[in-house]
Formats: structure tokens, C-alpha cells, sequence
């Protein structure tokens, strides 16, 4: 019933895909101790070598890799090969200090191909399919990542990058896109001005999947775009130090599949560095175990998740991640308590009178924080009566509370008006920074 691109991988046994990470594991951790003067020093202080790393068991004993250490030895002091086998860049956008430097070889680029050709796969894309891809060309990593992936499944790309929405949805009916991979903010902007140009996405193209990430969303949004818009709409994840977009959910729709031959997955308590078992959540960390130029060791993404290692529906036995939640520096502390965007979009696109925009305006009033978020209401759910704009604020308000556990002025506005993003959707603005 499901394909796969490679059968015998994506569904080897539990066991001879643990004997095949633990021998890769030792291989790579032999190699960036010989290759890598950066993890060389690093092994040696914690007093570790590649012989004391016998079994998964053992990954524990390795050090935690961070993203301030790629910063620390810009642009190329992590690299364990020369710059002549070095085939391309991809640069981070770095907010504070120096961008992170991702280099691949010939053989990186391959495995992240082979990567995202399994994820296509397992969604239903092939041959005949058009991609559209809206994801940022150039040094982001998610445009060419998904570019090279569907041209390894056979799919005919339209590589249209971001921007100038209306001719996407002109391309997007002119050229027969089945498939559109972007942001899924993004995605609700290009819907929004489909609608403008009387064109349903539904009725007037031939999308059927959708593949969105580069920013967290919720499964509430989820059912929001498939809904209106009657495409399926599939997760993927990646960060560029991993190797940029690299895996997704299958047709089932339950967790994201990590290929373990490629990487090794912990969930860690992101306060005490404990390993968490399957279901608790915390911070994901990566160990590469197919990547040469810049391999990276128990590096510590940022990213919140639960694993789940049981065996999928789809027949497919390595673990998959229950959706990443947020990150660990997403979270805004509001008088001591923990926020993270995505608790407040869930509570959102729960009330359908409520539009697919909305943003969270953090500030200080003396010494007290003060939380307000600005929600766009749909067209239908927009009233002439304040009294019943204030009753749906009244209930905005109690639904947050009662899941954030701190009261959040809420200002209903009209469609349209927060500004619309074509890249990660600017969710959170912390006025307390300024």
C-alpha cells in the first residue's frame, strides 16, 4: 500500500539497525577524533576516547556539541576535510554575533538527497508530480534541500522560491503543482491571496500535499489548511547544522521518521543533560553518522520533542518525533511562567471564529511583564456589535488562561491586519528587549 525508496532500510529489523548505528557510531567518533582538532580537544577534556566507545550505551560518555561552538570557530574550524572536497556552503542567519558555516562534500549532498528522497517517498510523491518550492533560495538550506530531494524521486520542480505571491498562484495553476513545500504561514498567505484572485486551492489546482515546516506549528493548523484547502498537509523537519529539511511524517501522519542509519536522536532534559525516555519531553540532540564535512556529536538542537521508538504503521522501524513543540529559547518567561507560541496558537485555531494570524506582544509596565495577543478574526466572525467582539475576547481569554495559567489581554482585529510573513512568521515580539 505505501512505497518506499528504500525498502530494506526503512524497515530493517530493531536490532540489526542498532548494530548498524553503534558500528557507524564508533567509525565517526574514530573520525572526528582524528580529523576534527576542535572535538579532539573536546574528547580529551572529558576524558574520553574513540576505544572506550563500544555501544549506544556508551554515547553518554560523549560531550554535548553546542551552535555557539560553531560560532566560536568560524567560519571553518569544525570542518574535518579540506576546502577542495568542500562542493558548497550554506550559512545560518545568524541573529546575535557570527552566522553558523555548514560545508558539504559530494557525499553530503548525497545522503541529504537520499534523506528527503525516503521522506517524499513516504507521503505519496514520485514521478509526475510538480513541486513547487517556496522555501528561500541561496544560503538558507531549504530550498535547494527540497529541490534536490524531489528531483531524486523523479518530480518535476518548480523552484519559485519566495515572494511575489500572486504569480506563485498563477504558476501554481498554469503549471499543475501537486505538491508545495514552504512555511505554513507562508501557505496561508498564498491561500489568502488565491482567494483575492477568486482562485480555490481546492477547486482551481491540482495540489494535493502540502510540506511545511522551518517554523513550529500546530496540529490544530494542521486541520485548518486541510480543511480549507482540502490538500494533506505534512510536517518536516531540519536545521541547517543537521544538513537543512531531511525528514517528515509518513502518510500516517504520526511523528516525523528519523532515518538511524543517517542520525542517532536523544531527548534530553534540557536543564540536567539527562537522557528522557520515549514520551517524556525535552531537547533533541543529533549525532551524525553519514556526514563528513562537518559532523557533529551529541549537538544539542534547541529544538522540544517527544520520541517514540515503537515500530510505525507504515511498517517503518526507525523512531519518529511526536512533532518539535517549540524551542528552548522560543520560550518567553512571563511573570515566572514558561510560554512557548505554540501553546497559544493550539488554544487559537481551536475557535473558529478566530483567523489564521496572530501575534504575542510581550512588555514591561514597571516591574510587572504584561502578555497581549492580537488575533485576527475571520470575516464571518467579525461583528458590527462590540458586544459580541467583547464576549469573544472575554472567551479568547479564558481559553489561554486556562492553558497557560496567566491572564493575556487579547485585541481582536480586523482580517489582514498583522503583517504577513513570506518566510518564518514573526510570532513573538518581546518589547522588554528594547
Amino acid at each position: 500500500m505505501f512505497d518506499y525508496w528504500n525498502p530494506h532500510m526503512e524497515r530493517m529489523p530493531r536490532e540489526d539497525l542498532r548494530e548498524l548505528q553503534e558500528e557507524r557510531l564508533r567509525t565517526m567518533v574514530r573520525y572526528v577524533y582524528d580529523h576534527s582538532p576542535f572535538y579532539r580537544q573536546r574528547f580529551n577534556e572529558a576524558g574520553v576516547r574513540p576505544e572506550d566507545i563500544t555501544d549506544l550505551s556508551d554515547l553518554t560518555k560523549l560531550p554535548f556539541t553546542y551552535k555557539v561552538d560553531l560560532r566560536n570557530t568560524y567560519p571553518t574550524g569544525m570542518f574535518c576535510l579540506p576546502e577542495n572536497r568542500v562542493v558548497r556552503y550554506h550559512v545560518s542567519s545568524g541573529t546575535t554575533g557570527k552566522p553558523t558555516v555548514v560545508g558539504y562534500s559530494k557525499d553530503d549532498i548525497e545522503m541529504w538527497s537520499d534523506s528527503l528522497a525516503r521522506a517524499l517517498t513516504s507521503i505519496g510523491l514520485g514521478r509526475g508530480d510538480v513541486v513547487q518550492v517556496c522555501y528561500g533560495y541561496g544560503l538558507f538550506t531549504g530550498g535547494l534541500g527540497l529541490h534536490y530531494g524531489a528531483e531524486k524521486i523523479g518530480a518535476t520542480v518548480l523552484p519559485t522560491g519566495t515572494g511575489n505571491t500572486e504569480r506563485q498562484v498563477m504558476l501554481m495553476q498554469d503549471l499543475g503543482s501537486t505538491a508545495i513545500a514552504c512555511t505554513p504561514s507562508y501557505f496561508l498567505h498564498i491561500a489568502e491571496v488565491a482567494e483575492k484572485m477568486n482562485v480555490s486551492i481546492r477547486d482551481d489546482t491540482k495540489l494535493k500535499v502540502g510540506v511545511f515546516g522551518a517554523e513550529p506549528w500546530s496540529d490544530e493548523t494542521r486541520r485548518r489548511i486541510e480543511e480549507a484547502t482540502g490538500l494533506k498537509a505534512y510536517d518536516i523537519f531540519g536545521t541547517s547544522e543537521m544538513c537543512g529539511p531531511a525528514v517528515t511524517e509518513c502518510h500516517y501522519q504520526n511523528g516525523i521518521h528519523i532515518w538511524a542509519d543517517k542520525f542517532l536522536v536523544e531527548v534530553i532534559d534540557p536543564d540536567t543533560g539527562e537522557t528522557l525516555e520515549d514520551g517524556e519531553r525535552g531537547e533533541l540532540v543529533i549525532t551524525t553518522l553519514d556526514k563528513w564535512v562537518i559532523p557533529l556529536i551529541r549537538y544539542r538542537i534547541g529544538d522540544l520533542t517527544v520520541m517514540e521508538s515503537e515500530p510505525c504503521a507504515c511498517g517503518r522501524t526507525h523512531p519518529r518525533l511526536m512533532r518539535i513543540l517549540g524551542r528552548t529559547d522560543d520560550m518567553i518567561v512571563v511573570r515566572g511562567i514558561n510560554v512557548f507560541p505554540s501553546q497559544v496558537e493550539s488554544v487559537l485555531m481551536k475557535i473558529p471564529e478566530v483567523g489564521d494570524h496572530y501575534q504575542i506582544i510581550v512588555d514591561r509596565k514597571g516591574s510587572l511583564d504584561t502578555m497581549a495577543v492580537m488575533v485576527e478574526v475571520t470575516e464571518t466572525g467579525f461583528s458590527d456589535k462590540i458586544g459580541d467582539l467583547m464576549t469573544l475576547g472575554k472567551n479568547i481569554s479564558k481559553e489561554l488562561k486556562g492553558v497557560l495559567n496567566i491572564v493575556a489581554q487579547v485585541e481582536l482585529v480586523e482580517p489582514g491586519t498583522i503583517p504577513r510573513s513570506e518566510g518564518k512568521a514573526v510570532r513573538v515580539i518581546d518589547k522588554r528587549k528594547v
